[in-house]
């Protein structure tokens, strides 16, 4: 089995963190993010996020090699997770496992997710982690150009 760990996010890991970000199916099933990703607004979010006390920012690795981020951060006043998996180490239990990792990180609870309800793997990741659907919202997403359904959970 695949060693997935989380680190801090270096200086080194943000060409690579860009370039995952501008796949077309990945930037589809996000759907909450730019069609279009720009290195200049990337850089400008990264040192924000990474500069900010109400983020939690890692690396997931996988076996060494970086393979996406994971966050948590404050929006409205609640604390939410994010995180962004490279498409080639999709449906290896990857996301699972720096999910778990982080969740044992990050000790605010009730904690929670959003996802495009057609993304359903990860729904699935989140559900595997105990976090429960509490209910979904239709909202624009950007990426794909129109509003759809978004479905809302929460981790207690």
């Amino acid at each position: 089995m695949a060693e997935v760990a989380l680190r801090l996010v270096e200086d080194a890991d943000l060409d690579a963190l860009f370039d995952q970000r501008g796949d077309p199916e990945s930037i589809r099933m996000a759907a909450f993010t730019t069609s279009d990703p720009d290195r200049e607004a990337f850089d400008a979010h990264m040192a924000e996020t990474r500069n900010s006390p109400d983020v939690t920012l890692r690396a997931v690795t996988c076996d060494g090699r970086l393979v996406g981020s994971i966050a948590s951060f404050v929006m409205e006043g609640d604390t939410e997770i994010t995180y962004w998996i490279d498409r080639s180490a999709w449906g290896r239990g990857i996301a699972s496992r720096a999910l778990a990792l982080f969740l044992d990180t990050v000790a605010t609870r009730p904690l929670y997710a959003r996802a495009a309800s057609d993304n359903h793997g990860s729904l699935r990741v989140l559900r595997r982690a105990g976090f429960t659907v509490i209910g979904t919202e239709i909202s624009y997403a950007p990426a794909r150009g129109t509003e759809i359904e978004e479905t809302i959970l929460r981790l207690v």
